[in-house]
């Protein structure tokens, strides 16, 4: 066992459920020296192994090639007559924002005007920028707000950029260092909520206040508009700018799925009466309603998952009459919908595999219809190119063997593919598989499987499995070069489980394991790899999972409570530490998705799902490769050094890398990007794959 600095190598007393006495608590100062030489040694360790298996450096190259590859579809935004895209090579690693027009978007290679090189202003300014995005004052699109975070940071600060000059606006709109936001009311005033000092900012770090802003003025003398609790997750003020419908709302995040909104009307609020769980929006006429609750209302009951339309003026003067455009089934869900200028479009999932309809505005009755020309297998979406002004649309079609396609289209009209990107790896005689695995409690589990068609069914096949598994979010069968590259293309089968907690059916899907049902997702991810074992596709000593985020916290809990299903993990950005979790930055804002550790009741089941609190000594685990980055303002990089010192403490094969810079993406650029998947493969391919060039894969732990 390799050893650590002074006090790692003790194994803690501790007692799962219970207080521990957290020697390892000082691994949570972010950028302290002694914390960042800690950082340093693993990092190192890592690298030193890792970087010396022969295929490494050609795997890194390959990667980012395909990151910086001038083929990929460069996706666009239209304002006024101009469509514009921010885009990263390896020519420009911090980004190009710029723009070209319709004739020449549509062309092979189109002819870009620049608006704002972020490498030159970054050198310039002797900062780390990386690309928040732009927010434009209609109708003229001649300002826009431009946000930039340092290292990929969710803390962001924005300025004020005049577009035809290509130059910041002197004396103009400008926010500091913030997890706030701004946005246009008109050329002279803006809604702004950032931190305004002492007691301005919620427990989870975002701001509780909103405020109206005037040119001119200092931000301290800002209008207070609507101000929160410190126990609330954000506040928010927004100016809806579409013609004829223009309006100002306030939005109250209470947590995840709890938000109230309001109409602000001369600097009166005026509470939009819907349940707190549903999700809320107001588009020209129209207040939408998309139900995560069973609804009764108006003298009828609404089930959860249903998609309802109504008049927005009606509603506010007490009329409660919906007419319900989606209503879920046992094996659909609503995946998303948005407006063209005449019709509402429904991107629905059966069985989590797309299909798209359209209905018309302004009719006496929603009458749904088959989007012309849209693809009937894997990922689709569509979007309109300008809402205000056309029923012109942009689609894209892809799945995990097929490159993304653009289509431009018009609705009722057949689509036109306009762009491509090229394969990125050799799919030749792969395959897609749809199985659906049995839980613990009988419910069934779908998920997808990349094999080569034919592959001999032994046992014996390098497996990666891939999960997520919270906050109603849904895998949906998207082309994944790096993983085609990287795994499929050497051999390996991948495999993505769609277990509860996701969005695939819906919000019942997600509700299925929240709070002190959480365990439900990790039951669903080890029958998916039970599956898999049944099917003799793979088997433990050849299986690899891999997550992030809340898919850490999920291979955490995997590594934890099924050590014997898997050989390898990759456990990325995750939440580990989940007694703490809700005081470490944005923590306190995902108490609706896990519950409070602070209340003794729901710590009792927390606890099952703390990997932190889980692992021991006495236990055989499997190899894991824990990665995250210093500057990841969402979820604390404490949560991946702890369990890093605790499990290299108690003897078991751990690795560890963390990007100084990244942000929750784990990256600020695309060299930082491909060498991190690079880490993750190469640290898979050395478990699973029978040889490598290195010899043995755990030699040094």
């Amino acid at each position: 066992m390799l050893l650590g600095l002074s006090g790692l190598c003790q194994t803690p007393s501790r007692v799962v459920g219970q207080e521990v006495a957290d020697e390892y608590l000082w691994l949570e100062e972010v950028a302290g020296e002694k914390q960042l030489d800690w950082v340093r040694e693993r990092n190192q360790r890592t690298q030193d192994w890792l970087e010396q298996e022969a295929t490494f450096q050609s795997l890194k190259a390959d990667l980012l090639a395909i990151l910086d590859s001038d083929a990929r579809i460069p996706a666009v935004s239209k304002h006024g007559e101009w469509y514009y895209n921010f885009w990263r090579d390896r020519k420009n690693p911090r980004g190009l924002w710029r723009r070209t027009t319709w004739e020449e978007y549509r062309k092979d290679e189109p002819t870009w005007e620049v608006i704002l090189d972020l490498d030159e202003l970054a050198k310039a300014e002797g900062e780390n920028w990386v690309w928040g995005g732009a927010r434009f004052l209609r109708p003229a699109n001649d300002r826009a707000l431009i946000s930039m975070s340092r290292g990929g940071a969710d803390a962001r600060v924005t300025r004020e950029f005049d577009v035809p000059s290509r130059s910041f606006v002197e004396g103009g709109f400008e926010l500091p260092e913030s997890k706030g936001s701004m946005g246009w009311i008109d050329l002279d005033h803006v809604f702004v909520q950032t931190n305004f000092g002492e007691g301005s900012m919620t427990d989870s770090g975002y701001p509780r206040l909103a405020k109206r802003w005037r040119r001119g003025t200092p931000l301290e003398s800002a209008t207070l508009i609507y101000e929160g609790s410190s126990t609330d997750m954000s506040v928010m003020a927004l100016h809806d700018d579409s013609p004829g419908f223009e309006r100002d709302f306030v939005m109250r995040n209470l947590a995840f799925y709890n938000n109230e909104m309001y109409l602000l009307v001369d600097d009166q609020l005026h509470k939009i009466d819907l349940p707190n769980s549903a999700n809320k929006r107001v588009a020209f006429e129209y207040l939408v309603v998309e139900l995560r609750e069973p609804w009764s209302v108006g003298g009828r009951n609404y089930p959860a998952g249903a998609l309802l339309v109504g008049n927005f003026d009606k509603f506010m003067t007490g009329e409660r009459e919906f007419d319900v455009v989606f209503e879920p089934s046992e094996n659909s869900a609503l995946a998303g919908y948005s407006f063209t200028k005449n019709f509402l479009m429904l991107n629905i999932l059966e069985d989590v595999k797309n299909r798209l309809y359209v209905l018309p505005l302004r009719q006496d009755k929603w009458v749904r219809q088959p989007l012309v020309g849209a693809p009937q297998f894997g990922s689709v979406s569509a979007g309109a190119v300008d809402p205000d002004e056309s029923d012109e649309y942009f689609m894209t079609s892809t799945d995990y063997l097929t490159p993304s396609t653009m289509f431009w289209g018009v609705v009722g009209e057949a689509p036109q593919p306009i762009k491509s990107t090229p394969a990125y790896f050799d799919a030749t005689g792969m395959e897609i598989q749809q199985h659906f695995a049995t839980s613990d409690d009988g419910t069934r589990v779908p998920y997808f499987v990349m094999i080569p068609a034919g592959m001999e069914l032994n046992g014996a096949n390098p497996t990666l499995l891939y999960g997520y598994g919270g906050f109603e979010i849904s895998m949906l069968p998207r082309y994944n070069a790096a993983a085609g590259r990287a795994w499929v293309g050497e051999g390996g089968v991948y495999v993505v489980a769609n277990i509860r907690g996701g969005g695939e059916y819906g919000p019942r899907w997600h509700q299925a394991a929240l709070k002190q049902n959480r365990l439900r997702a990790y039951e669903d991810f080890a029958a998916v790899a039970r599956d898999l074992f049944a099917r003799k596709i793979t088997s433990p000593e050849h299986l690899g999972i891999q997550g992030g985020s809340n898919g850490g916290l999920l291979v955490g809990n995997m590594v934890a409570l099924y050590p014997e299903i898997m050989a390898a993990a990759v456990c990325q950005v995750p939440l580990l530490d989940m007694r703490r979790y809700n005081q470490l930055l944005a923590g306190a804002s995902w108490m609706a998705e896990y519950g409070n550790p602070d209340i003794p009741e729901e710590w009792k089941f927390i606890q099952t799902f703390s990997p932190y609190h889980n692992v021991n000594a006495d236990r055989q685990y499997p190899a894991v490769l824990f990665t995250t980055s210093t500057r990841d303002d969402r979820v604390h990089p404490g949560h991946a050094r702890k369990m890093m010192a605790l499990m290299e403490s108690q003897g078991h094969e751990v690795w560890y890398y963390e990007n100084i810079e990244g942000g929750h993406g784990g990256a600020a650029n695309n060299e930082q990007s491909a060498f991190m998947q690079a880490l993750a493969y190469t640290f898979l391919r050395l478990k699973l794959f029978p040889q490598s060039s290195t010899g043995s894969a755990s030699a040094g732990n």
